[in-house]
């Protein structure tokens, strides 16, 4: 347990001009959080519990969020608690890192573009490694309530897993360390996990599986316009009917190349909602299914493109033969009657060839012609 910078909470109701709605930024079952710049410039997100929790004088949600957080050093996986703060009647506050990315949820359901394919494969494999995160911790954590909201984007667009109100360790003898009932939200809930006695790492498989549901479909977990309301029962539907890739989202059009990509994913979302808790794969075993999904694309991608150019070639009447072949682990050759051309994959438009892959890297290419 690290020990956490205590903040002075004068300080916080000035940059928050006393927890003005202005400042306000998210509001939940368990707290209010506003968006302030401390006296340093360093921009903050600061979480309170909400009125009515106080008023019954149970902030436990809050303070468990701060004890599971306070047990970790930084890391890209969730949203790091930077310290604490208490109110004047003795309320835990939080200051947590500011995700101006936004969440999941908006993102998938709000007004602006839907994401593309890539970007959806990436942020697959960066939730999952956040739980997976989680689960190899010691003490084991169970996060319980894995969903989209629940989701938010750093300034560079990489997923984080937040609010730790409802997580609990497991011991070494898989029993909860204090008696706590069922928990989480509704669509996203597993099932099985009906006393305390059932809570496991597989609790949180299933929300992730309705949370990679989600993103390939880009519907809500519980929609009342759709029969059936649930997403699990929505997809398991399509798939006995042999109509998997119905569950896509038809907004945005799926490229070629990442067909197999998103089949796979979704023949692996659905098996993490099983209903036999057993047959639901590990976060490690997810996180290396999905790691391998991506293994092919910028090879199939560049063949596009040289397809393309190819063709263009032709339409001008040049009789150059273009083939494409991988020569080593970062090199691709184009052959052509009258030479070779060797391009770098460092070289590769990034937004074009490595867009999904690159940002899990948190490597930079350059940007150049490919031919």
């Amino acid at each position: 347990m690290r020990a956490m910078k205590e903040f002075k909470h004068e300080e916080l109701e000035e940059a928050t001009h006393n927890y003005s709605r202005s400042h306000l930024i998210g509001k939940g079952s368990h707290g209010c959080i506003y968006k302030a710049t401390l006296k340093n410039g360093q921009i903050v997100a600061i979480k309170t519990p909400s009125l009515g929790l106080c008023k019954l004088k149970d902030t436990s949600k809050i303070e468990n969020e701060a004890h599971i957080l306070s047990s970790f050093t930084p890391n890209r996986f969730l949203v790091n608690l930077l310290g604490t703060s208490h109110d004047s009647a003795g309320h835990t506050i939080l200051i947590m890192e500011h995700m101006p990315g936004g969440m999941l949820h908006d993102l998938l359901h709000g007004g602006s573009s839907p994401p593309s394919w890539c970007k959806r494969a990436t942020m697959a494999i960066q939730i999952a490694r956040a739980v997976r995160f989680l689960h190899n911790s010691k003490p084991v954590i169970v996060h319980r309530d894995i969903k989209s909201e629940n989701i938010l984007f750093d300034s560079r667009s990489n997923a984080r897993l937040a609010d730790f109100g409802l997580a609990i360790y497991i011991n070494s003898l898989s029993q909860v360390d204090s008696v706590s009932l069922p928990a989480g939200t509704i669509g996203y809930l597993d099932p099985c996990y009906t006393t305390p006695c059932k809570l496991s790492t597989k609790n949180d498989v299933f929300s992730f599986g309705v949370v990679l549901l989600e993103i390939i479909s880009g519907t809500k977990a519980i929609d009342v316009s759709r029969a059936p309301a649930s997403i699990v029962e929505w997809s398991r539907g399509l798939i006995e009917k042999n109509q998997i890739m119905e569950i896509c989202d038809k907004r945005v059009t799926m490229p070629p190349h990442m067909e197999e990509r998103i089949r796979n994913m979704l023949v692996l979302a659905i098996q993490c909602v099983s209903s036999n808790e057993e047959s639901r794969p590990s976060m490690t075993k997810i996180v290396r299914d999905l790691e391998r999904f991506r293994c092919p694309i910028w090879r199939d991608k560049i063949k596009s493109l040289v397809h393309l150019k190819s063709r263009k070639k032709l339409a001008s009447k040049t009789c150059n033969i273009i083939t494409v072949t991988a020569t080593a682990r970062d090199t691709v050759v184009a052959t052509t009657t009258s030479g070779h051309v060797g391009v770098t994959r460092r070289n590769i438009l990034l937004r074009e060839i490595l867009a999904g892959d690159v940002l899990l890297q948190q490597s930079e290419y350059t940007t150049s012609t490919l031919f």
